[in-house]
């Protein structure tokens, strides 16, 4: 939760993060924001606050840094070839099992998932990234159960999802379980997005 009470979710920003990683979901909860009654908060946060530069060049100034996002109701953690050197970053990944302990929802998309694993979270439970990266999900963690056929794996307080535009899917999907489908609707309807069959 965030510090006025309501619901706070934070979306970590690195280094080559893949853009439709952040911004897709981003997108969904900003939206969220704009129609909902729960007026959910959404923040950017990178480590320091200071500016990073995604995947593609596109260049992003978040809102906050990992010590002033405050307690969140909801981490995004993003995937992207930045990821590589976050599987390898033990102050990151001791974060992340830090957060994981307050936070009641943590959530990945695409190689996002490989950050959990390598930090402990998804040992013992099912969960998905992107299609070319399954066999690094259970080299990472063999006790993940792989799902190759899901958009999105929601476990709990564990959500996984599948490469890049797997983002919004997960991310409407939240929106329906945190608020109901007709929130979830009314994003859809707002953002012109027809989820795949």
């Amino acid at each position: 939760m965030s510090t006025d009470g309501g619901l706070h979710v934070g979306i970590f920003v690195f280094d080559e993060a893949d853009e439709l990683d952040v911004v897709g979901p981003f997108e969904v909860f900003t939206a969220w924001s704009g129609c909902s009654e729960l007026r959910p908060h959404v923040s950017t946060f990178s480590w320091t606050g200071d500016g990073v530069r995604l995947a593609g060049g596109l260049r992003m100034l978040p809102h906050r840094s990992a010590d002033d996002v405050g307690p969140l109701h909801l981490l995004v953690h993003p995937g992207g070839w930045g990821t590589r050197s976050l599987l390898e970053d033990s102050s990151h990944l001791e974060w992340l099992r830090a957060v994981r302990a307050q936070t009641p929802i943590v959530a990945s998309v695409c190689t996002g998932a490989l950050v959990l694993a390598a930090a402990g979270l998804l040992a013992g439970r099912p969960a998905t990234t992107h299609h070319d990266h399954y066999d690094d999900l259970a080299r990472l963690d063999p006790s993940t159960v792989v799902d190759s056929e899901a958009r999105f794996v929601d476990d709990g307080d564990v959500v996984t999802s599948a490469g890049v535009s797997a983002g919004i899917d997960m991310a409407l999907h939240l929106v329906t379980r945190l608020e109901s489908g007709t929130a979830a609707a009314a994003v859809r309807h707002a953002l012109q997005y027809d989820a795949p069959a």
